[in-house]
């Protein structure tokens, strides 16, 4: 059950946004990188368990974001084919100079690539650009049930403004987490910004609404698949479920690039432990510089990452952050 929480909020920040990436801890993926050519100015962590090689958050050199939550539509009719990861991909991989506005992708998603058999999805899109006059591009928010390119929704337009999203359409407000984290992250942004302003304190501080762990035990011999409701209501989601599979870790599977996944076909995904695999924070301020960290709670074999060295980051500024 995974939880994205965004805001524009911040004096020294105009855009912040926070990702848990909830999954079985045995499923093969990449730490955040750079990716190989001809991608090299996409960033982002890889999902190496399907061809595809999908991504759940990635960001750009030019500043181009996009973040995917999924849900499931029970009684839906899903083609095994398709990646849910694949559609934020399919945003951020096109060449920096290509001409892709939003308009023009959503179109394609719904004409083209044909959404509505991929499984339940929420797709958070768009550029990241220097505040005018107090409004931003902003981005825009397309599910599995979007018919159309016109009218579709756009969040994060202006100042001041926070959001949650977890594994259902956005706007669902049924979620004690998303209602929890929007809370945490609105008072951390308060706080930071009564002070005087330390980047690596606040980091740190959002880190810990990310790992705010409210998730009541299951009880003894209740079914996983019954107790998964309960996962709604926790921001970080602790080990749960059966024993871990062990698998090879994701940086043994995967080649250089981060791409090439031999024998990865034999891992069994879908069984085992769950909860927080990942956690990421990015920050972008009033200069259009980004502060890309990533914490792996767990490796490939569903075990916990020494805290000294599940941390990586990156800085760099956006192209075009002033157009």
């Amino acid at each position: 059950m995974c939880i994205t929480l965004l805001s524009t909020a911040h004096p020294a920040y105009p855009f912040i946004l926070l990702s848990n990436r909830d999954e079985f801890l045995n499923r093969p993926t990449a730490p955040a990188h750079w990716w190989d050519a001809p991608n090299e100015h996409v960033l982002g962590g890889r999902d190496l368990q399907r061809s595809a090689r999908g991504t759940w958050l990635g960001i750009t050199k030019q500043g181009k974001i996009a973040n995917l939550t999924n849900f499931r539509d029970e009684g839906e009719e899903v083609a095994r084919n398709k990646s849910r990861g694949g559609l934020v991909t399919a945003y951020l991989a096109p060449p920096p100079k290509s001409e892709w506005d939003d308009e023009t992708f959503v179109k394609y998603l719904v004409d083209d690539l044909g959404i509505h058999n991929v499984g339940g999805f929420t797709l958070l899109f768009g550029e990241l650009r220097e505040p005018k006059d107090g409004s931003l591009p902003g981005l825009a928010a397309v599910s599995n049930r979007t018919s159309s390119a016109t009218g579709v929704p756009r969040i994060a337009t202006k100042l001041g403004e926070t959001h949650g999203l977890s594994n259902s359409h956005f706007g669902d407000t049924t979620w004690p987490k998303v209602v929890h984290g929007e809370q945490l992250l609105k008072e951390a942004i308060d706080a930071d910004s009564g002070r005087e302003h330390n980047q690596e304190g606040f980091i740190g501080r959002l880190f810990n609404v990310l790992s705010v762990d409210s998730l009541p035990r299951p009880e003894e011999g209740e079914n996983f698949q019954t107790f998964t409701r309960q996962l709604r209501n926790s921001i970080l989601i602790p080990p749960v479920g059966g024993q871990g599979i062990i698998s090879k870790p994701a940086d043994k599977v995967a080649a250089a690039d981060g791409t090439d996944t031999p024998g990865n076909g034999e891992v069994k995904v879908g069984d085992g432990i769950y909860g927080t695999q990942k956690q990421t924070v990015i920050l972008v301020d009033t200069k259009g510089h980004v502060t890309f960290v990533e914490r792996t709670l767990f490796d490939g074999a569903a075990q916990p990452t020494p805290p000294d060295q599940n941390s990586t980051r990156f800085d760099f500024d956006i192209e075009g952050w002033h157009r």
